[in-house]
């Protein structure tokens, strides 16, 4: 690796933190998060790949790290059950690994929030389709064009860039900025 290589980097994530458009969008997340805490209602997240790594790292943040009161976040990472998501794929599709869970567990003003790098994953398109007519409210944090993601969910968070593992890193660094916001609201 060339020092280069790591400007490069460097670069493209900046370049992909100065779109204004999509950092406006962001309070709106933290808002409806901190909203769905007070409500009692829930939240699901999921993604695939890194994005389901990604998943499973900021349900636990929001169980633990993002306390309000010292009570944690109702939220579920659909990616985090290795025994359900194989059974499902093997018995229905791998493309109704994340709808058939919120169809047996989510309920009407509970969210959905995918991470997708393509936003074009048959599975993250059929949990956005399942949650809509279940009545929750979907969000999405992508990267490349946003896919068909993007033209479905209710609330896209779009970076335009043509990077995967930047793609990736902007979904935690998008979910970090709602628990700071978030915790300043425990003052």
């Amino acid at each position: 690796m060339k020092n280069s290589d790591v400007k490069n980097y460097i670069q493209t994530l900046e370049n992909a933190l100065k779109q204004e458009e999509t950092l406006e969008l962001i309070p709106n997340l933290a808002k409806r998060i901190f909203l769905t805490w007070r409500e009692r209602k829930k939240i699901f997240i999921c993604g695939n790949g890194g994005s389901a790594a990604n998943a499973n790292h900021i349900a636990n943040d929001f169980i633990f790290g993002a306390r309000i009161k010292n009570k944690g976040f109702n939220i579920e990472s659909l990616s985090s059950n290795e025994a359900v998501i194989t059974c499902i794929a093997n018995d229905t599709g791998y493309e109704n690994i994340y709808a058939y869970q919120l169809n047996a567990k989510a309920c009407k003003d509970d969210i959905l929030i995918v991470l997708s790098g393509s936003g074009n994953s048959k599975n993250i398109l059929e949990a956005i389709d399942s949650a809509k007519k279940i009545g929750m409210e979907t969000f999405a944090i992508l990267g490349f064009n946003g896919g068909q993601c993007k033209k479905i969910v209710d609330n896209a968070i779009h970076f335009n860039v043509n990077d995967m593992q930047i793609s990736e890193d902007l979904q935690l660094i998008v979910f970090h900025m709602c628990m700071q916001w978030i915790a300043s609201q425990n003052d």
